[in-house]
């Protein structure tokens, strides 16, 4: 159903694409809000799951480039759940994301050391920014030039 353009589609929408009745997501759910946020939660899950396969091989900064690639792959393989997991604010005691940056997090200190801890932040920036360059505006970045961009700023972090 996101994959089909929605952003936020009716909670009645919801509950047809699922073959059940109009109620039924509230026997699970209190409200559309937190129907949405427990799909950005999933979304946030399957997003750590990628990052982790990325991170499986190689030095610590190719493992840290993969993460990346993975992150841009994964937002336009799922754009409209991609859009959905950072559409809405969540309460600091509860961040979807964390598992997620904490994978990216832990790469980014074995490769600098742990002497950069605003690294992490750069980086996520960064991933993020090239996968919304890339669902927002339409603008081609290739996997080549995606690694060229990422090895690039892993260097800049890399201790020397």
């Amino acid at each position: 159903m996101l994959e089909g353009g929605e952003p936020e589609p009716g909670i009645r929408a919801l509950a047809r694409a699922a073959g059940v009745s109009a109620m039924a997501p509230y026997r699970h759910f209190a409200d559309k809000a937190a129907l949405l946020a427990a799909v950005a939660a999933r979304g946030f899950a399957m997003l750590r799951d990628a990052l982790e396969e990325a991170d499986g091989q190689g030095s610590d900064t190719e493992r840290l480039v993969a993460q990346g690639l993975a992150y841009i792959a994964f937002a336009l393989a799922h754009r409209a759940l991609f859009r959905l997991m950072f559409f809405r604010r969540c309460d600091a005691a509860d961040q979807p994301d964390a598992a997620a940056f904490a994978v990216l997090g832990r790469r980014v200190a074995a490769v600098t050391g742990g002497t950069m801890p605003e690294a992490a932040l750069g980086c996520w920036a960064i991933v993020h920014g090239l996968a919304t360059l890339a669902l927002d505006t339409g603008v081609t970045i290739e996997v080549a030039q995606r690694r060229a961009i990422l090895t690039h700023h892993v260097a800049g972090i890399t201790p020397r």
